[in-house]
């Protein structure tokens, strides 16, 4: 591949160097997007730097060709953000940053001042809608809608952005975040994968397996599942409902859940797992996904990683969740992709699993292969990274 893009008169332009900043490199969208156009770049010849404080990507990072700076940019206290844009600054200066991508709002200030200092371009990423209460707080979220480009996860997050930064609409890139459709493939996945979860969550082979893979958060709609778990499991004996995500610290919650679990008596049908390393694996092993959540989502990778894969998905009727999963009445029933409910409201989140569990082999199959094809057409990884390479490439007039 050459290195780096082509110039106006054929020749081969020299390998960028882009430094991307985030709080850290753990297991959420924005930082799995940090890793794939780390990776990116690097397989383009360039030379792909994040600077964050650690996480479980970071081996993953260096093993596709990115390297890893280490630096406390997670803080929020003032004076160590402006203690890191004079680091990034130097960093900038001393290893030739050509671009400066921000994923993150308090990061994104040290950056914003250390590019500009520099007199290199900024981009900045939409991951999420962020609260927006009072001037301060849009003050702080402001930083997001600084960029030389800006962009955006969905058309939603787009629809967010221009409402609340008017001054941003011109500079406004729409990529929706993009899936590995090489390791989010029911062909690549082995049975001893799938096995190796089934023992480590105590899975009966029989069981009928309905997966929420997300952190323990009272947005993601946790208690919205186990309300409507209470109904599905008295109509089927071989039921279970595993959560894979993180607490991230939210011990407090994690107790109401337990207590949840235990006063509506399903003891024996809940498994919290924690954080799962194979997704792909345990989306084949699931019968539904759902994703319950009770604030809109950006993006919604679950829905877009569970197409992919073939599996039913129920999902909450708000935010980026209409671009991801479709239902009639906006398509025909034959091009259903999944099941979109009312937020909040377990009966409906019940009636769309237990309409998702009732569909028959025949009825999957083609499910299966209409999920996989809309994933293909839209939230490729592919497709994701050419964008965003692209807009790094305008800005620097590649």
């Amino acid at each position: 591949m050459p290195l780096g893009p082509i110039t106006g008169d054929g020749r081969k332009a020299r390998p960028l160097t882009v430094l991307q900043v985030i709080p850290e490199l753990e297991a959420g969208g924005a930082e799995r997007t940090t890793v794939d156009i780390a990776a990116a770049l690097a397989a383009r010849g360039d030379r792909a730097l994040v600077a964050s404080e650690g996480g479980r990507l970071v081996g993953e990072l260096q093993a596709l060709g990115g390297e890893w700076l280490e630096l406390p940019v997670a803080s929020k206290n003032p004076l160590r953000m402006l203690r890191n844009a004079f680091r990034l600054k130097a960093l900038i200066r001393r290893l030739d940053v050509d671009l400066v991508h921000a994923r993150s709002r308090a990061p994104a200030w040290s950056a914003l001042l250390a590019a500009r200092m520099a007199g290199v371009p900024f981009v900045t990423t939409f991951h999420g809608a962020y609260k927006q209460v009072g001037r301060l707080k849009a003050l702080y979220n402001s930083v997001m809608a600084r960029g030389d480009a800006v962009i955006a996860n969905s058309e939603f997050t787009a629809g967010v952005v221009r409402s609340r930064f008017p001054a941003a609409a011109g500079r406004i890139a729409v990529i929706p975040r993009g899936t590995d459709l090489a390791a989010f493939d029911p062909r690549g996945v082995a049975e001893d994968r799938i096995a190796a979860l089934r023992d480590a969550w105590n899975v009966a082979a029989g069981d009928h397996v309905v997966l929420l893979p997300a952190r323990i958060s009272p947005i993601k709609g946790h208690k919205i599942l186990l309300a409507a778990a209470r109904r599905l499991a008295r109509d089927d004996d071989r039921l279970v409902f595993v959560m894979a995500g993180d607490e991230q610290g939210r011990r407090g919650f994690r107790a109401e859940l337990d207590a949840l679990v235990a006063a509506e008596g399903l003891a024996d049908r809940v498994r919290f797992v924690g954080h799962c390393a194979d997704m792909p694996a345990a989306l084949l092993l699931a019968d539904v996904i759902v994703a319950p959540s009770l604030v809109p989502e950006t993006f919604g990778r679950a829905a877009v990683e569970a197409g992919a894969m073939g599996r039913p998905v129920v999902a909450s009727d708000i935010g980026a969740f209409a671009e991801t999963v479709r239902q009639p009445p906006e398509v025909a029933a034959e091009a259903r992709t999944g099941w979109r409910v009312p937020a909040g409201d377990a009966a409906a989140l019940g009636d769309a699993i237990a309409a998702a569990l009732a569909m028959d082999r025949a009825t999957r199959a083609d499910y299966a292969a209409r999920t996989r094809a809309f994933v293909l057409s839209r939230f490729t990884l592919s497709a994701m990274t050419g964008a965003t390479l692209g807009v790094y490439d305008r800005l620097l007039r590649r």
